[in-house]
């Protein structure tokens, strides 16, 4: 990030962080996940804040991307280990920070290895840093308790109205020897599981971005294109939020599958680990400093 705005970037790692742990709260046995999704959202719209991305609430072996669907009526179990991943955003400065919850009590041990492996990461970051020791670091911690880190998802640089931007930063030792610079805005991510170690795309989308313009056939579907060119074309959106255009959950997603026929927009599948294992997930925030970080948002 070019033009780093650290008074912008704190009060929206503030706000974000208050969002997370009123969701935090919400979620417990019983509790629709879109209830808990709806309240965080609007949260952030109270407070003057846009949404950097949906509220994902990916539960058990899904690891990121799933944010409820229109209607949804999914409820939190006491069998579930719930992750919830948030972003806020102000003048195009983008805030990221995620949580893992264990409704189910049997997995302390894996929700810890996630925010153990994260204090381990941030306690690396400096400038001059490379993306792979970091990587290093956090499997070894993750490992070191008997767990698997996720390969194929990871930290990112975070730039004005763009939430994954270079560099990428590993879950393990990739060999990625591109160094931190100071000033840098950056999301540390790690995540665990009981599995292999990866995720692949599920069939679930409900997570989009805008394009650009595509050509329709529907009338429903040039409805909702009009909606997403005029209030999405920066940041992802999630289909249920056209609900104010089309109400019908039948029409809503087949307009929906036209604009990605038509190359309007494009998913951002559920991503679930390759062999149904359990994941958890830590995140934060930070600006690379000198001899250190500053952290922006973490809960």
């Amino acid at each position: 990030m070019t033009n780093v705005d650290k008074e912008k970037l704190r009060g929206v790692g503030k706000v974000l962080g208050e969002a997370i742990l009123m969701a935090k709260g919400m979620v417990k046995p019983g509790v629709k996940l879109i209830t808990v999704a709806d309240a965080a959202e609007k949260f952030l719209r109270d407070k003057n804040y846009g949404i950097a991305f949906p509220m994902n609430i990916s539960v058990n072996e899904q690891a990121a991307h799933y944010t409820p669907c229109l209607d949804d009526d999914k409820v939190f179990t006491n069998a579930d280990l719930v992750k919830i991943d948030f972003g806020a955003e102000k003048d195009g400065f983008l805030g990221d920070c995620a949580v893992t919850i264990d409704l189910s009590g049997k997995y302390g041990g894996l929700v810890s290895a996630a925010n153990e492996a994260l204090a381990k990461a941030i306690s690396v970051v400096k400038a001059g840093v490379t993306v792979n020791e970091i990587g290093k670091a956090i499997a070894e911690s993750i490992e070191s308790k008997g767990y698997s880190p996720i390969k194929n998802l990871g930290g990112h640089g975070i730039n004005e109205h763009e939430l994954h931007a270079e560099p990428f930063i590993p879950n393990y030792d990739n060999g990625d020897e591109t160094e931190l610079e100071e000033g840098m805005v950056i999301a540390l991510e790690p995540f665990a599981t009981t599995g292999k170690g990866f995720v692949a795309d599920s069939d679930i989308r409900e997570i989009f971005s805008y394009v650009g313009e595509g050509t329709t056939r529907s009338a429903d579907s040039r409805l909702l294109l009009k909606e997403i060119s005029t209030k999405y074309t920066t940041e992802p959106f999630a289909a249920r939020w056209l609900s104010n255009k089309i109400n019908s959950r039948f029409r809503l997603y087949a307009a929906m599958g036209e604009l990605m026929r038509a190359g309007a927009i494009t998913p951002h599948s559920t991503l679930v680990e390759v062999s149904n294992g359990m994941v958890s997930q830590a995140e934060a925030q930070l600006i690379v400093e000198k001899e250190g970080c500053e952290i922006l948002a973490k809960v």
